[in-house]
């Protein structure tokens, strides 16, 4: 270990100390209108962006531009003989505040189908990258070599009237979403099915084609498809993804180059690699009890077990929520609905009905029920999309949807580059009068 590492450690663990102290002895005093333990605790509950598409109720879950997600799952638009809400149709809300008719979401199916074709660098360039690389990195490289195709980085650089910008980015935002489930198929291909690559099919709508290029052309894949992307499209402004997306946006970088940062956050652990994280546990939940659908009370000694070595359940707890998630439930309910049997799905349920009570007996943990990630993958799992590490592709799929229509409205409504203040543990104290030991 070299000289300037061991002198930082050793800085490293008093300060982490004081600032622990620091915090437990005044978390509660005000600084403005909000608490210490708020400025140090990821500004979790301070009130600081606009997000015109969604708002997420702590009780009532998601709202869409006010409704919720059963409500959507009802007066959204269905494919023909469909009983899954298109994706269009939440796009096409969040974008213009109303409900879309049938015609609306036909005309924006075939409007993305227009706009889908992807340019051959993009493939060359995910084909240059080792095969063992994870699927969010190539996901986010495929976004990010398509930002040849700016329109508004190409305007920008000419001089645009900024009261213009919302019109380029409109459009480069409408490309970006057409080409996407082509990218990540392709994605999913290269990796896991020997390169073999489907051809989109212009008959299908944009969910559907995306089932079809990954391989599984079957009608109740078709409505997974599109449940998975409705309910993940969107989340308010203050999750990771969201932010970061409208954080770079402020910039004026271009859509390409905001959602590639959206996606990066995406792919961490604590956000939507967590889909990921709950499969492997599950896998490892099993194997540990013998294989085999396993009884309630064995789960409930391995949550235990979970939580006595340090670990976290995923899936369940979440920032905002205090309730059960109702993209969990949207899930469950298509589970009973189309599937009925399947030991992973049932393991989950248990899992559902045993691990509140556990969650909350630790008295740590303020939401102890399932999030979306608690039940996403076992639906994929049981019609063949067994890779988990490529769920989170999926998700970011399904998130353009949501941060793209609010990075349009950013640009509508002129807002400036995001830049909050920042203060330092020194100044704190002294504003205070306090010190630490």
């Amino acid at each position: 270990m070299d000289k300037l590492k061991e002198k930082f450690i050793e800085k490293a663990r008093v300060e982490n100390d004081n600032v622990k102290k620091f915090i437990k002895e005044n978390g509660d005093k005000k600084f403005g209108e909000y608490t210490l333990a708020q400025i140090y605790g990821g500004m979790h509950g301070i009130t600081g962006l606009i997000t015109e598409t969604s708002k997420l109720d702590p009780e009532e879950g998601i709202r869409f531009r006010g409704y919720s997600i059963p409500e959507l799952r009802e007066k959204l638009p269905k494919a023909p003989n469909g009983t899954e809400p298109l994706p269009e149709g939440i796009f096409y809300l969040m974008l213009m505040g109303e409900l879309p008719t049938a015609a609306d979401v036909n005309e924006l199916t075939n409007n993305w189908a227009r706009r889908s074709i992807v340019p051959r660098h993009v493939f060359d360039t995910l084909d240059s990258l080792p095969v063992n690389t994870h699927p969010m990195t190539e996901f986010s490289i495929g976004v990010m070599s398509m930002q040849t195709e700016s329109l508004f980085t190409s305007a920008y650089a000419k001089g645009i009237n900024k009261k213009d910008y919302w019109d380029y980015v409109y459009e480069d935002s409408m490309n970006l979403i057409a080409r996407l489930p082509r990218v990540a198929a392709y994605i999913y291909r290269r990796k896991y099915k020997n390169n073999e690559h489907i051809e989109p099919d212009p008959k299908l709508d944009w969910a559907a084609n995306l089932a079809h290029m990954l391989g599984y052309d079957m009608p109740d894949v078709y409505k997974l498809m599109r449940l998975y992307l409705t309910i993940h499209a969107d989340h308010e402004g203050g999750n990771a993804s969201a932010h970061a997306t409208h954080l770079v946006g402020s910039t004026l970088s271009d859509p390409y180059l905001a959602f590639a940062g959206g996606m990066n956050a995406l792919a961490g652990p604590l956000h939507g690699l967590a889909n990921q994280e709950v499969v492997k546990w599950i896998y490892e939940l099993r194997k540990n009890l013998g294989g085999g659908l396993p009884t309630k009370e064995q789960i409930a000694e391995y949550i235990k077990k979970t939580l006595a070595a340090g670990r976290v359940v995923p899936g369940y707890g979440h920032a905002v929520l205090r309730k059960t998630d109702p993209r969990f439930t949207a899930q469950q309910d298509f589970f009973t609905k189309y599937i009925k049997k399947d030991d992973l799905c049932e393991i989950v349920q248990m899992i559902y009905e045993v691990a509140p009570p556990i969650l909350q007996a630790t008295g740590k943990i303020k939401n102890p029920w399932p999030n979306v990630d608690a039940h996403s993958g076992v639906l994929l799992i049981h019609y063949g999309i067994v890779e988990y590490d490529y769920y989170t592709v999926l998700f970011g799929v399904s998130r353009a949807l949501g941060v793209l229509a609010s990075l349009i409205w950013d640009r509508v409504l002129g807002f400036p580059i995001e830049r909050p203040g920042s203060t330092t543990t020194s100044m704190l104290q002294k504003k205070f009068g306090l010190t630490v030991a």
